[in-house]
């Protein structure tokens, strides 16, 4: 199992080449994440999304290029660099668009997907699909960062708290850059942590109909994660919900429950009441559980990609 390598912007990467593992022999026991998180390159065909953005996978992934002219991929060690070509392209869309009239540098890349998509290893319930990509809100320097430090440089907080957003690192630039990505008809959602989300109703006022994409949801308070819609020739993706009327841009009471107590207590899960197992004398057959994220638990296809030197 790979270790060392683990989920979230803050956490360092290596400088060390990993080798990684051999795929497991096919079980019903073994956590998918061990299947692909092991996978060494893309699966050999046509690029195709399977399931969801949770429980999901990709055939024919493309790999982000480490350096590009408005972008570099942060982590390189974690090998999370891939995507359905279709996000690929989109990511690269937005670094050269936001570099050219948005006053960004460009984008430091963080985890898309593994080679396979599929669980990942740490961190990471999304992520599966193919279709997301988390862009540091810090932006890049104007020189080529070393591996070194795109293992070990930390993303930059833009907030004080979880209710309040940094003002001497927050931008005009920053909010720009969401705006676009968010414009893109191929995009879902925008996820960002909750001060971020009122900073951008703040500064879109009246004009902010494209925020109705940008949710609020913890954890997002160095990078935004771009989530993009299924791509045409993936009848079995299963896309995002869209957006409901009802909920307008979310800068009214969606925003005010994320400022409250509730989203942050620790979650208390009540004891499942037992199912009777004789009703009238009569014995109840039960189907035997599916083990949580084990191949069985995922699309057949995603189980079949495995397979596949």
């Amino acid at each position: 199992m790979l270790s060392s390598i683990e989920a979230g912007a803050q956490t360092k990467g290596t400088v060390r080449d990993i080798e990684k593992p051999p795929v497991p022999a096919i079980s019903r026991a073994i956590p998918a994440r061990l299947y692909f998180g092991h996978m060494t390159g893309p699966a050999p065909l046509k690029p195709e999304v399977f399931g969801s953005y949770a429980r999901g996978c990709v055939a024919g992934a493309e790999e982000m290029p480490a350096d590009g002219p408005a972008w570099q991929v942060m982590r390189p060690s974690r090998d999370r660099a891939w995507g359905h070509p279709k996000l690929i392209e989109l990511v690269k869309r937005l670094a050269t668009e936001a570099r050219e009239h948005d006053g960004w540098n460009g984008l430091l890349i963080g985890d898309l997907q593994q080679p396979r998509g599929g669980p990942m290893l740490s961190g990471h319930a999304s992520h599966q699909a193919g279709l997301d990509a988390d862009i540091w809100l810090t932006p890049m320097p104007d020189r080529t960062l070393t591996r070194k430090e795109r293992e070990i440089q930390s993303a930059v907080l833009m907030t004080l708290d979880r209710k309040r957003i940094n003002p001497e690192r927050w931008t005009k630039a920053h909010a720009r850059l969401i705006k676009r990505a968010a414009s893109y008809k191929q995009v879902a959602r925008i996820f960002v942590h909750p001060p971020i989300k009122k900073a951008l109703c703040e500064w879109a006022g009246k004009k902010g109909n494209w925020l109705a994409k940008v949710r609020p949801i913890k954890g997002h308070n160095y990078h935004f994660h771009l989530r993009m819609k299924c791509p045409a020739g993936s009848p079995q993706c299963k896309n995002q919900a869209a957006p409901r009327p009802k909920d307008g841009t979310g800068c009214g009471g969606e925003l005010a429950y994320w400022f409250s107590d509730k989203p942050w207590k620790k979650r208390v899960y009540k004891k499942a009441k037992k199912r009777p197992t004789i009703v009238n004398g009569v014995p109840i057959p039960r189907k035997k559980p599916v083990a949580r994220k084990t191949l069985a638990w995922l699309p057949k296809a995603c189980r079949a990609l495995v397979k596949i030197q």
